[in-house]
């Protein structure tokens, strides 16, 4: 009886897929503190180099031009050369072109190496849907992209102040020094540790029954390792832009276009529009990021514990999506108040709601068609770029010229077509075959 017992307990389900999922959170950690450092150092860098608001708003959009025009290329060369090999080339490049912009010498070179930062930062969040693909069931995948993607906030809302305060006591240089170094050193870790769920040596064969049975591609790159080729046709466009990935990518443009402005004008927005000293701005900037941590954590868990209470897939992550997105639109209310206190609850509301919305990557992995969801993540993720092309480019020259008021309202009108993009398109939420 005991051996029956013993024998039980040894093919348990090992849980190396946290090991697994720890890492891209880490990885996501990384990625937006690159993206969100310049936001911290650029009061400074107008200072020093006599930059405009509008000027600024160019280098603020300068990483979303190549960080979109290289998303479907980005899925492309995924779906050719693996999750591995990809997102090793992908930190390091963009880590090296982060530890660069601590030597920039003014607008020219400020402009060129936050693009040289989107390139490389393009196929991020594809690698991180085909990964999670990979190791989770269906049953737990909401969750797990709930937790890398709260990796965006949770970074940003203890690092932004931890860089400011850098910066006051060095200078904004070390900001992307630090930044830079961290990323390099990560991208080796990453390329030495990382396996697919098939052969990596934490797995046990429970585990990896169990990934399988739960519709995880256990396989991961195996087309690619393989080297078979399937040639790409019309029809295959046809599927990318289906009407209800069409829902997704109009909600990812609002999504992501709410985010770029917490990315790149809100420390700027704090201090030039509403008079905020720069560090207690700093501090205030943790309460928002904070409440969009805890959005997107509740959000993939709400939308897991529905799938498992017999909820279909589309009613338990539309759901979170549609009520993020409906929510963040009370951003504009911080026109109505010059307190800071509301201000910050008025934002820490709006970006919760950001938070919420943002398990969408969940929805593409189960959309996309199996042997496209490298380009399909590239598409939505270019469609979601274009939001960070817009949005620093549209508030740098509103408030140059009107104020921030006016840009507050353009990012609540777009969150709410987001939503209603959600409900009007996407509809049953089922693989497109």
């Amino acid at each position: 009886m005991d051996k029956t017992i013993d024998s039980v307990e040894v093919i348990k389900p090992t849980k190396r897929r946290y090991i697994t999922l720890l890492m891209i959170f880490v990885t996501v950690v990384i990625c937006y503190v690159d993206r969100a450092n310049l936001a911290v150092a650029s009061a400074k860098i107008q200072q020093e180099f006599g930059i405009t608001k509008t000027e600024m708003g160019y280098i603020f959009s300068a990483f979303a031009w190549t960080y979109t025009a290289c998303q479907i290329p980005g899925g492309w060369f995924l779906d050719r050369v693996g999750s591995k090999l990809t997102y090793f080339i992908a930190i390091m490049g963009w880590s090296v072109a982060t530890l660069l912009q601590g030597f920039a010498g003014g607008l020219a070179s400020l402009i060129g190496l936050r693009a040289v930062t989107g390139l490389f930062e393009a196929p991020a969040f594809p690698v991180n849907n085909r990964v999670v693909t990979s190791w989770f069931p269906e049953q737990e995948r909401a969750g797990a992209v709930g937790f890398y993607t709260s990796g965006q906030f949770v970074g940003l809302a203890f690092l932004t102040p931890m860089l400011i305060w850098v910066q006051e006591i060095l200078s904004w240089h070390w900001v992307f020094f630090i930044t830079g170094g961290i990323g390099i050193i990560w991208a080796l870790i990453w390329h030495f540790n990382y396996q697919s769920p098939r052969k990596s040596q934490g797995i046990n064969k429970a585990e990896l029954e169990y990934i399988e049975q739960g519709g995880g591609m256990v396989d991961g790159d195996a087309l690619v390792e393989k080297k078979e080729k399937v040639p790409f046709t019309r029809a295959d466009w046809k599927l990318i832009f289906h009407r209800k990935l069409i829902g997704v990518y109009l909600g990812q443009f609002a999504i992501t276009s709410m985010l770029w402005f917490f990315l790149t004008w809100f420390p700027n927005y704090l201090t030039q529009e509403k008079g905020i000293a720069a560090l207690t701005a700093g501090f205030m900037t943790t309460v928002p990021f904070l409440a969009a941590f805890f959005g997107v954590l509740l959000s993939g868990q709400l939308a897991d514990k529905l799938t498992r209470s017999g909820k279909s897939i589309g009613f338990a992550r539309k759901t979170p999506i549609i009520c993020g997105l409906l929510l963040s639109s009370c951003i504009m209310g911080a026109n109505y108040t010059n307190d800071p206190i509301w201000i910050m609850v008025l934002m820490a509301v709006a970006f919760f709601g950001n938070g919420f919305a943002s398990i969408t990557w969940s929805l593409v992995s189960s959309l996309a068609p199996v042997r496209l969801i490298g380009l399909t993540g590239g598409v939505f993720n270019f469609i979601g770029g274009l939001g960070g092309i817009t949005v620093p480019l549209v508030v740098g020259y509103l408030a140059q010229n009107y104020g921030f008021a006016p840009s507050l309202i353009y990012i609540s009108v777009v969150a709410v077509i987001g939503a209603f993009s959600y409900i009007l398109l996407v509809g049953e939420v089922k693989r497109i075959a």
